[in-house]
């Protein structure tokens, strides 16, 4: 929202994170293709909406990969999390560790797999977070990869190259960046499957709609897409059909099922001169009407765009969450960054390891 709203001729700009849509309020003068280099300078995908073909939903797709990811860096995570905090909480488990497999062995068995993590399910951070630092707009992704990063890359030298650091210094962190990656991919995996829940109303709002309309021109009765359907167009429905668009009849009787508008299970008679609703069902008989509300105008347009808004609404405190989430990253990097140099100046040798492990545990 706020790369939207900083474009010059924006009045306003909405962002709802349930549809994955922006809204935006602009100026005649405003250029389109400005906007769409502003969110993609920002870090964030561009998709255009488009009318989906069968079988292929993004949303739903997402999902199954972020589950797939989750499930394989939590069986990568489970070994290393055991075997480190396991030890410290067992001592059975860290003599076994230590009989069996031997400290050096057990950290190099860590290594491997926590990074299989990092740049397997965990590459995602990296390749959001990184760019978004470097253009001085960190995210919760550059946190994520920038603590990840950082826990590993110490462990690492304390594994193969022991002797660059104090004898005290000498652990490894390779539990802490593998169980960042998993902890946060699962909650964005429980997030994507609430957003596809909340954005099934919507789906189903839409599937009432049919996809064609018998329309008469010419005296001939020609099967359309919806979409052609025009105000003014006389429309046939038989029995059983879903009412395409709204209008009023104009020849037939018939009666229809509006329990999708009002919720009643009895159907409404229709005669000539009665209003029809798009998406409601006709039951008994036969009859034409003509079209006056088509599109977006419809009543069932209406009801969806109503879902949509009321799922991207923002409570008043909501605004306030925005403005600290948009400090809270660099002020934790920032925090990290002061007490790595602080530890520097006023602690003796080795200053340098003991500043990056404070700093590390910060971030």
């Amino acid at each position: 929202e706020k790369a939207l709203a900083n474009v010059p001729g924006v009045t306003s700009a909405s962002v709802n994170l349930a549809t994955e849509q922006a809204t935006v309020t602009r100026t005649s003068s405003t250029d389109p293709a400005t906007l769409e280099a502003a969110i993609v300078k920002a870090g964030y995908a561009l998709r255009h909406t488009a009318p989906q073909q069968a079988g292929t939903d993004p949303r739903e797709a997402e999902t199954k990969k972020l589950i797939r990811l989750t499930i394989i860096s939590l069986l990568l995570t489970l070994p290393v999390f055991i075997t480190e905090m396991g030890s410290h909480l067992i001592p059975a488990l860290h003599d076994w560790v230590m009989m069996s497999v031997g400290m050096e062995r057990s950290w190099q068995i860590q290594f491997v797999l926590t990074t299989l993590v990092l740049f397997g399910p965990g590459l995602s951070f990296f390749q959001k977070g990184v760019p978004n630092l470097i253009r001085l707009t960190p995210d919760m992704n550059s946190l994520v990869a920038i603590g990840a990063i950082a826990a590993w890359s110490y462990s690492v030298v304390a594994t193969f190259a022991p002797s660059a650091m104090p004898a005290n210094a000498v652990n490894v962190y390779y539990e802490a960046a593998a169980v960042i990656v998993t902890l946060v991919l699962l909650g964005r995996t429980l997030e994507s499957r609430a957003k596809g829940k909340t954005s099934d109303a919507i789906k189903r709002l839409i599937r009432l709609s049919p996809k064609t309309a018998r329309v008469i021109r010419n005296d001939v009765v020609t099967e359309v897409d919806i979409s052609s359907v025009r105000p003014g167009d006389v429309v046939d429905i038989r029995p059983g059909e879903k009412i395409p668009v709204d209008g009023r009849v104009v020849e037939g009787h018939s009666y229809v099922d509006e329990s999708m508008i009002t919720g009643e299970p009895v159907p409404v008679e229709k005669t000539t001169g009665a209003k029809v609703t798009g998406g409601t069902i006709n039951k008994t008989g036969a009859f034409r009407f003509k079209a006056e509300k088509v599109g977006t105008n419809t009543v069932l347009a209406q009801i969806i765009r109503m879902v949509q808004t009321a799922q991207g609404a923002k409570l008043p405190i909501q605004g306030m969450v925005d403005r600290i989430t948009g400090w809270f990253v660099p002020a934790v990097i920032a925090s990290a960054l002061i007490t790595c140099l602080v530890w520097l100046i006023i602690c003796p040798s080795p200053a340098l390891i003991l500043s990056l492990s404070n700093a590390l545990a910060l971030s």
